[in-house]
Formats: C-alpha cells, structure tokens, sequence
C-alpha cells in the first residue's frame, strides 16, 4: 500500500508539471511591441512622470485663480458682557440717577456676510505666474516624453538582451552537439583499431567541458529574463516567453551632421531645458516686478444684528466697498537680491542647456559610430563563420580517414563556435547602437515606427 500511495504522489507530480508546461507553452510569446506597450503602461518611471505632469496641472489651475475674484462666505455669532463703561475714568462723575442705567449686561451679536476680492492691477505678477506654470508644464511634458523614450530603449535592450543570451545558448547546444558526435566517432575509431584511447578520453574531457558553458548560458537567460519581468513589472521569476530572433535588420541613415542636426530639434530632453531657460527669463521678469504699484478691491455685504430672527431684516444690513493700493518704496534690498537670484538661475540654465546640446551632439556621435563599426563586423563575422565551417568540415574529413588528431577537430569546433558568437555579438551591437542612435537623434525606437 506504502508503495501504491508514492506512485500515486509521483504521478500527481508529474501531471503538474505535464500541466505547468503545457500552459507555459499556451501561453502567447511576448512581442517587442507588446513588450514596449506593458512598459509603458505598468513601469514605474512612466506613472511617476505622469503623476508630475498632474501636479503641475493643478499648480497652472491654482496661480490662474489668482487673477479672477475671490469670494467668501463669513459669519460668527458673539455672547458678550463688556464692563468697560463702568471702567471709566470719568463714571464716577455720572449722575447717580444714570448710573444704574449704564450697567451693563450680557448680550448676543450675530453676524453673517458674503466677501469678495479682486485684484485689478498687479503689475503683470499674475499673468506672469500662469505663463511660468505653463513652462514649467510645457517642461514637465517634455521631460514625460523623454521618460517613455527611455523606458522604450531599456526595454528594447532587455529584449535583445534575452535574444543573445538565447542565441549564445544554441551555438553552446551545437558546440556540444558536434563535440558529441565527435566522441562517437572517436569511439567507433576506437573500436575498429584505427584510434588512441587518448582520442577517446580527449573527447570526453571536450564534451564534459562544455557542460558549465551550457550552465552559465542557462543562467544568462534567465537574468535577462528577469530584467524584462522587472521592466514590464511582472514577477521576476515569471517564466516570461518571447517572440523574435537576433537579426540583422539595416537601417540607411543620413550624415552624421544631419542626425546632430535633428537631435538638436526633436530629442525631448533639449525641449526641456529649453522651457528650464523661459522659466528663469519669467523668475527674472517676477523679480523686477516687486515693489510695484498694485491694486485690488474688497467688497462686503452682510447682515449684522443682536437677535438671530433680524437676520434678513433690510434694517441690520452692513455693506462696503474698498479700493487698495500698495506701493512699497523700501524693502531693505529684497527686490535686489530676488533679481540676483533670478540672473544667476537665467545664466545657470542657459549654460546647462549649452552643455546638453554638446553632449546631445556627443551621443548621436558614438552611437552612429557604433552602428558603422557593428555593421562592418557583421561582415567580417559572416566570412569567419563561413570559413571556419569550411575548415571543420575538412578537419572531421581528414578525422575519418586518419589525417587529422582530435586536437584538429577541437580547435575547428573551437574556432566556429568563436566565429558564430561574434556573429551573433555583432548583430546584438548593431541593433543595440541603432536604437541608441535612434533614441539620441529623438527619432522613434521601433522598426515598427520607423517603417509601418
């Protein structure tokens, strides 16, 4: 019976792992496009870029109130007993017959109105203020879309990541399949009386070598799996699948001065400092307008009275209407000192922007190089590839009819596995250099929208 129930437990197991498989395998490989889309919905960068996109919102609907009326509705109600009269310093002269008259006693006094406020002249403070919230939007957007952009390039990354560490396993796999096929080989030689021993150990020790290269592929899928679970915020443990494959897919650019020149005009970062720059020309402009003349109006109308019931009563109405104005002529160096501030910001912005355009310039640069190179060593790796499957298959020919040592065929299986990894390396680069190029010159990342 004891044997009876392990079988039973041995093959619920295996059934569960017959089902894990097979929903795995049911369920649809993830595209780079999909990929892109799940980052840019789910990723953390976005939403926060967002998040502050509409905080800013908020702060253009809060300065904009600034500039139209604000009203209130006050109102308070006061028990009051005030001995002030009999704390006269002239109550002792009142006639006796008075006296009693004046004493005072607790009372109630209500109170209820409608306030309103309205600026009418601030010498440009307010409509400055809205135009420095709209930069600071106009900036926030900017710096939004340069978010996304990013996201799009690391995610584009991760999954060509995936792809080479993919594409690295089956040429280990096909490493080990011929180091395999040629230790049955050596073993059939062996047999026969045409080959060493050694043969045969060395071929064994070939293929046994090749099992912590399979390992540490293993492992590289599955970091780069995990770092595309930790973009597209899944589970890193997900066992996340993926269509596609590592190819070469060439992109026919223009100068290099003209990919400078649109980078210069459409990369989201340089939009953003340059709204930096109109912010401080508007802290500036803020700056100087202290001490101006403004003016503003109150108004009030309410209801003051003793007894609660003479609320509506026209009798206790309570009205007003006032005309301010400020005109400071003194402030100790205050307005100096916020124009320094502001000067220094304006120069500070200005210099940065100045910078990143260099550096924007840099970028584009290293990126195009990378790709130019890449592309060139795509070529030369083909020709490697090609040649070294020429020289292994002559070297296992030679092999079978005693021309050539085991230690020919390890160093031409060797050498095709070096040459198809730099294939393969090659073409990660240049798509990788390409995308960055792309990203540097605020063109879109994907082939997809670059070539719908």
């Amino acid at each position: 019976m004891k044997a009876m129930g392990r079988y039973i437990v041995l093959w619920l197991i295996a059934a569960a792992v017959c089902v894990a498989g097979f929903a795995q395998e049911t369920t649809p490989a993830l595209t780079l496009e999909d990929a892109v889309k799940l980052a840019l919905k789910r990723n953390f960068e976005v939403i926060i870029a967002e998040e502050q996109l509409n905080e800013l919102k908020g702060k253009i609907k809060e300065v904009r109130s600034g500039a139209y009326p604000q009203v209130s509705l006050q109102g308070y109600g006061l028990r009051l007993r005030d001995p002030s009269i009999l704390n006269s310093s002239s109550f002792d002269k009142v006639p006796p017959e008075f006296k009693e008259a004046l004493i005072p006693s607790a009372s109630n006094m209500f109170d209820v109105g409608i306030n309103i406020k309205q600026p009418l002249y601030t010498a440009g403070k307010v409509r400055t203020a809205v135009k420095l919230a709209e930069e600071s939007l106009e900036e926030k957007k900017s710096s939004w879309e340069a978010s996304r952009q990013q996201v799009t390039f690391k995610v584009f990354q991760a999954f060509h990541d995936l792809l080479l560490a993919l594409a690295n396993q089956d040429v280990v796999k096909e490493n080990h399949g011929l180091r395999v096929k040629h230790l049955e080989q050596a073993q059939v030689r062996y047999k026969n009386g045409v080959a060493t021993q050694i043969d045969v150990l060395r071929s064994e020790v070939d293929v046994a070598n090749i099992q912590p290269v399979l390992i540490r592929a293993e492992n590289r899928i599955r970091l780069a799996r995990a770092a595309i679970n930790n973009l597209i915020v899944e589970d890193l443990e997900a066992p996340t699948r993926i269509a596609g494959s590592l190819e070469y897919r060439p992109w026919i650019v223009s100068s290099l001065e003209e990919m400078q020149r649109r980078a210069l005009e459409f990369r989201p970062e340089l939009h953003a400092a340059r709204r930096i720059v109109s912010e401080a020309n508007l802290t500036l402009k803020l700056a100087q307008a202290e001490n101006k003349l403004s003016v503003d109006f109150d108004a009030h109308y309410g209801y003051t009275m003793r007894e609660i019931r003479n609320v509506f009563d026209t009798d206790f109405t309570r009205w007003n209407f006032t005309f301010n104005f400020k005109l400071p002529f003194y402030d100790s160096g205050r307005k100096s000192g916020l124009v320094i501030q502001a000067l220094s910001r304006q120069r500070a912005a200005e210099q940065r922007l100045g910078q990143l355009e260099n550096d924007v310039k840099l970028e584009v640069k290293q990126a195009y190089d990378d790709m130019q190179s890449s592309a060139q060593a795509i070529e030369a790796a083909r020709l490697s590839v090609t040649q070294a499957e020429r020289v292994l298959a002559m070297m296992q020919a030679n092999y079978e009819y005693g021309a050539a040592t085991t230690l020919d065929v390890t160093d031409s299986q060797t050498a095709l596995t070096i040459a198809r990894n730099s294939q393969v390396s090659a073409t990660y680069d240049y798509e990788v250099a390409k995308a960055r190029l792309r990203l540097a010159s605020g063109s879109p990342i994907l082939d997809s929208e670059v070539n719908p």
